[in-house]
């Protein structure tokens, strides 16, 4: 086993470990999620993901990547005694304890997805409906608006401004403020990555489709 290996493992294993602890019959009724005995069954971006202190697995039957793993311990374990109300939308730098991860969300989500959406708002568009994304909560004067379940109580917008004669493309995320109290900063910006990397892909898909029409 390699080194990186080795790590995930072990990774894995202590939050599994973790899980331990975890009521998932109160859980599942704070969160609004199901549960199959001592499984909990987390949608993450519309996919049920299975949980518990055994293990996680993908509607595959596969064990997730680590992130999305981490994502969905830290989810059940993070869950707060008292539901939070607001509902604001803020961006991440917002968040408490953003700050060493605002330029890397700045770029390898927001950038990220501006630049490879450029010119390509039609297929951006059809990629997200592709991973369940609808009509944004907000009236906003952008190209396109897109809210995503990345968990539930954990919804995603995505606002891109295509590219024109004067400016270049431009993107903004946003989460609900109550975000934070799921997650942490460093699953929130894993979330905001993993939306590019799974837009990306569905772009890609459209783009192929329509090239081979």
């Amino acid at each position: 086993m390699t080194a990186t290996a080795s790590i995930y493992e072990k990774t894995y294993r202590d939050y599994m470990a973790q899980l331990d602890s975890v009521d998932v019959s109160s859980v599942k009724q704070k969160l609004g999620i199901k549960a199959e005995g001592n499984k909990a069954i987390v949608p993450f971006f519309g996919k049920p993901h299975m949980v518990s202190e055994k293990g996680i697995t993908d509607p595959s039957g596969n064990r997730p990547t680590l992130d999305i793993c981490v994502i969905l311990c830290k989810y059940l374990l993070l869950c707060p005694d008292v539901l939070p109300e607001e509902k604001e939308w803020v961006s991440f730098r917002d968040f408490r304890d953003s700050s060493p991860l605002t330029d890397y969300f700045a770029n390898e989500v927001e950038r990220a997805i501006a630049t490879h959406f450029s010119g390509k708002l039609e297929d951006m568009e059809k990629a997200g409906k592709t991973l369940g994304g609808y009509a944004a909560a907000v009236e906003v004067a952008y190209d396109l608006s897109m809210q995503f379940d990345a968990l539930p109580k954990v919804p995603v917008i995505v606002l891109h401004n295509d590219a024109d004669d004067e400016f270049p493309a431009k993107c903004s995320v946003l989460f609900e403020s109550r975000a934070e109290d799921y997650l942490d900063a460093e699953c929130l910006a894993m979330v905001g990555r993993l939306l590019f990397t799974n837009l990306k892909t569905a772009g890609n898909s459209e783009t192929e489709r329509r090239r081979n029409a």
